[in-house]
């Protein structure tokens, strides 16, 4: 065999592992931008966590509503909370403030692949959402004597990790729409909404009942009740449909970034 047949069937292997060392470290210094911003840090982290102090250990300790004990059932939901935020933060109003900077011509110009860049954004989320699910899961144990078995708590990172993807795609639309000065006050109107009527804050079936019916639109909802699902509470429809509405949800969101980012391309 020739040198240079060696050298071409090396080339494709050589190039994968130069852009896993490329993602691995974008992300990396993604987590820590993220980490050592302490208003971005402390609100995603302390909001959900808070909110589960007061109303899942504080008001609701040792209820059950339903059968289900509200403990466990808010942890489950507030899990879910916090990842939303951490995705439509660092990554909606994160990539809008980088886009209003001009950040984002100069990580285009760069050899850098440009989906180092999305992925190494949707990995602080994930690594924010972990840390708000270990957080959450230590205080039900400790303090609402929640039991979690080791199988439902991987479950439950694991769904963590795979539920930023809808939301990634809400807040690349968001940033491609909205200026960074409106970033943030756009992403709570759609933030708290979205959670409350999505089951996040108090449990669905306490909800009005229209606004039961309207929650089966909103992908917090579905992504709420696949995280119920894995302590084994039952939802009100198959898993399969809400995995479905999710990918729905997140075909739309991606389509409406893809508008939204070509009318950049031809405005610029």
């Amino acid at each position: 065999m020739s040198i240079a047949s060696i050298s071409a069937s090396g080339a494709p292997s050589m190039g994968i592992i130069r852009n896993a060392r490329i993602f691995l470290v974008e992300a990396r210094y993604e987590f820590v931008r993220l980490l050592r911003t302490r208003a971005f840090s402390m609100s995603v982290v302390g909001f959900p966590v808070v909110f589960y102090i007061f109303f899942g250990l504080i008001m609701n300790r040792d209820q059950m509503i339903h059968g289900v004990a509200v403990a466990k059932y808010m942890l489950a939901t507030y899990a879910i909370f916090g990842m939303v935020g951490a995705a439509l933060f660092g990554i909606g109003v994160g990539l809008s403030g980088e886009l209003s900077a001009g950040w984002l011509e100069l990580k285009r110009a760069s050899p850098m692949p440009p989906l180092a860049y999305l992925l190494a954004k949707c990995c602080g989320a994930i690594g924010f959402g972990v840390i708000i699910v270990c957080i959450l899961s230590l205080l039900g144990i400790t303090v609402g004597h929640v039991s979690i078995t080791a199988y439902e708590f991987a479950r439950l990172i694991g769904l963590t990790m795979v539920g930023v993807i809808p939301f990634a795609c809400l807040g690349m639309a968001l940033a491609l729409i909205v200026p960074f000065n409106s970033a943030p006050g756009f992403a709570n109107m759609i933030y708290l909404p979205m959670s409350f009527c999505g089951g996040l804050w108090i449990p669905i079936m306490m909800l009005p009942h229209i606004m039961q019916k309207f929650a089966l639109v909103l992908p917090t909802y579905h992504l709420a009740q696949l995280a119920l699902g894995t302590f084994g509470y039952a939802s009100s429809g198959s898993s399969a449909s809400h995995w479905f509405g999710l990918l729905g949800f997140s075909l739309v969101m991606l389509g409406i970034a893809s508008i939204a980012f070509r009318k950049l391309e031809q405005n610029s």
